[in-house]
């Protein structure tokens, strides 16, 4: 194994024991909500990951574990990106450059208008969340619980 490849196996380990410490703290009913969160989403952070440069197959896995602290083997990845091509939505090409070739996805114009549509409406749907927990929220006019930490009681006005 060449020296460049040890000094990536070590950070790559490094960041999978990061993960899995946050996990331990996580508590396994939170981990749980957060992992069926993202299998429900799963194919629009691959595209939004692809949104902002082409990857392969390991740089998605990898970039998933490290920002969201869950895995998806190859075994769930491969077949989403399958699907998502098929669909018209990320588009590859093999690169033959490295010593290694690999297949790197991009996203395709459908890809973009998909993300756009899903922000959207994610937002949307966050909108009509805090909107509930507001209005539970409020006695005699005043907002009693902040929505964040910096939030005050403040009046309302019905």
């Amino acid at each position: 194994m060449s020296q460049e490849r040890h000094i990536v196996y070590a950070v790559n380990n490094l960041t999978v024991q990061r993960v899995n410490k946050k996990a331990a703290k996580m508590g396994p009913k939170n981990r749980e909500v957060q992992n069926k969160l993202m299998k429900g989403l799963l194919d629009l952070v691959i595209l939004q990951f692809l949104n902002s440069k082409p990857m392969h197959g390991y740089q998605i896995i990898s970039s998933i574990r490290k920002n969201f602290g869950v895995y998806f083997g190859p075994s769930t990845i491969y077949p989403l990106l399958n699907s998502l091509e098929e669909k018209g939505y990320i588009k590859s090409q093999w690169d033959l450059t490295n010593e290694r070739p690999r297949k790197v996805y991009e996203l395709t114009k459908e890809g973009q208008s998909l993300l756009s549509f899903t922000e959207n409406s994610l937002n949307h749907i966050c909108r009509k969340i805090s909107n509930i927990a507001i209005s539970k929220s409020i006695v005699n006019g005043l907002l009693q619980k902040p929505i964040c930490s910096t939030a005050k009681a403040v009046a309302v006005k019905e």
